[in-house]
């Protein structure tokens, strides 16, 4: 008996031995389901939930970028690559909408993740979050309304952050969100996906700055849909590197994050298109059925009714900058908005006559105090102390920059736009609430096609922002423009670059001496 029992245990023993051998994956096993993972390919029981349709939308999903801005048309595709990268190929996922409300409906996103899912998990309707997907997988639905909102987010890593109509979010929401974008999984890819139409408002212009080789027509060195191109951020900038090799600033080396654009059209998705929504499409008034039927990242969006500047009006201004060459003539006048801290810039705008040069940006950090925003403004005109420079003084910075400019004999004045103004619009019927809206709204006359002046500026995307941001109201003083603050509120950021060119024709307030008015020029 002892010698049967013996020899049963010693064959447990055995099966047990080749029981772990067969469960116990090898090294080789977990090298390749790593390497599965690192290309987005998820294991058979979960693809059976969902597979990209043939084309962008496959190239989207197998996409090495860090960071993939996909669409450009409706009918694409976007939310469904979305939700099938959060379900086959990542762990811990968030889908950022601008509103919760944008979730629901029947064609949603909650209802089209119902659809891929099934009873595969447990959605949470009040924490809008899906929990127990194959794999241990996780999905939440987020969203930023308010500027603020972000930073309910502060902290939470994933390790796929998805925007869903990127135009909606403001640049400073999106870059705050991604910087929590990590996992401690091994053998798991971290990446940001974008997917979206071609901005309608001037808020969403900094999307095709972001993605400029790809969606801005005057990038120096345009990139191919698909193609990998790397960046890095220094002093609050975006400059573009060749490759991935990390890159050294101030002693610190950065590693390159790599970003890509697929474009999208309703074309690539067949199931959509036997709909007939190509119909709907086609007849949307412009400039909506070109954005949106065909991607069009360059046409004009429908302005807000109390826009002060039509974006029109800057189009034709940066067009025919990009059509003239550098006049001769000596330099008119400067303009300058002194940055105030954080992510502000410092920006100067050299004026020859109707046309301005490249403006001059420099990060906050350059011009800590007064002395050294007048030493920035020195360098910009080269010395020359018989140049005009009209410098916001509002707030305790433009004053200490204005006062030390003085100090070096630069013939600074200061801009203080809360001053009275006396002066009348074009028409002569309107007054202005204060120096601010005056200077606002000479300059949209300016701009005015039929004003003959025939102002040319810079093409820059976030200059077109900044200078389409303000809105105006009528009062009982005159024409009244939102403050400054109002505007970074709503536009993520300060408008430097569009106020440093307002400032670059602005007249200072006349000075009142002896009881004698004594204008500035």
């Amino acid at each position: 008996m002892r010698t049967i029992r013996q020899a049963l245990c010693a064959l447990c023993a055995l099966l047990a031995l080749m029981s772990t051998t067969r469960e116990t994956p090898t090294p080789e096993q977990l090298r390749a389901e790593r390497a599965r993972r690192d290309a987005g390919v998820a294991p058979k029981q979960i693809q059976k939930l969902w597979g990209p349709l043939p084309g962008p939308q496959t190239l989207a999903y197998h996409s090495q970028a860090d960071e993939l801005f996909y669409g450009g048309a409706p009918g694409g595709g976007k939310s469904d690559l979305a939700l099938g990268l959060a379900i086959t190929a990542h762990h811990n996922s968030i889908i950022f909408r601008r509103e919760f409300s944008m979730f629901r409906g029947p064609e949603g996103l909650i209802e089209r993740s119902r659809q891929i899912i099934g009873d595969q998990g447990r959605l949470n309707e009040n924490l809008y979050v899906w929990r127990d997907l194959p794999g241990g997988r996780s999905i939440e639905f987020g969203a930023m309304k308010n500027e603020a909102d972000k930073l309910k987010y502060k902290g939470r890593a994933h390790d796929l952050k998805v925007f869903d109509e990127l135009p909606d979010f403001l640049e400073s929401q999106y870059r705050f969100a991604i910087g929590w974008l990590r996992t401690t999984a091994q053998g798991q890819r971290s990446r940001v996906v974008c997917t979206g139409n071609p901005p309608t408002t001037p808020e969403g212009q900094w999307v095709i700055a972001y993605w400029a080789p790809w969606l801005d027509p005057q990038y120096p060195n345009p990139a191919k849909p698909g193609e990998l191109r790397w960046f890095v951020t220094v002093d609050s900038r975006d400059r573009e590197v060749p490759d991935a090799s990390p890159v050294e600033h101030r002693g610190e080396m950065i590693r390159p994050r790599s970003r890509t654009f697929i474009p999208a059209r309703l074309e690539d998705n067949p199931l959509l298109l036997s709909t007939g929504y190509a119909d709907v499409l086609d007849n949307l008034p412009e400039p909506f059925r070109s954005q949106l039927r065909h991607g069009n990242f360059e046409i004009g969006q429908n302005d807000d009714p109390w826009q002060v500047v039509p974006t029109a009006w800057v189009r034709m201004a940066q067009a025919r900058w990009r059509a003239r060459e550098a006049p001769s003539t000596p330099l008119t006048r400067v303009g300058v908005d002194p940055s105030r801290g954080g992510q502000d810039e410092f920006v100067i705008a050299p004026r020859y006559d109707n046309y301005i040069a490249s403006l001059i940006k420099h990060p906050a950090k350059d011009a800590p105090d007064g002395s050294k925003g007048a030493a920035l403004i020195f360098a910009a005109v080269a010395g020359n102390l018989d140049v005009p420079i009209g410098i916001d003084v509002i707030g305790t910075a433009g004053g200490s920059v204005y006062d030390h400019a003085r100090g070096l004999n630069l013939k600074a004045q200061p801009l203080d736009g809360s001053r009275h103004s006396t002066a009348r619009d074009k028409s002569g019927r309107l007054g202005f609430y204060n120096m601010r809206a005056q200077w606002h709204w000479q300059f949209r006359e300016l701009l005015d096609p039929t004003s003959g002046q025939d102002i040319a500026i810079p093409p820059d995307s976030q200059l077109l922002s900044d200078l389409c941001a303000a809105r105006w109201t009528p009062t009982p003083r005159g024409i009244q423009i939102e403050k400054k603050d109002v505007i970074k509120e709503r536009i993520g950021r300060s408008p430097d670059r569009g106020e440093a060119v307002i400032y670059a024709f602005a007249q200072p307030a006349p000075l009142r001496a002896g009881g004698m008015t004594v204008d500035w020029l």
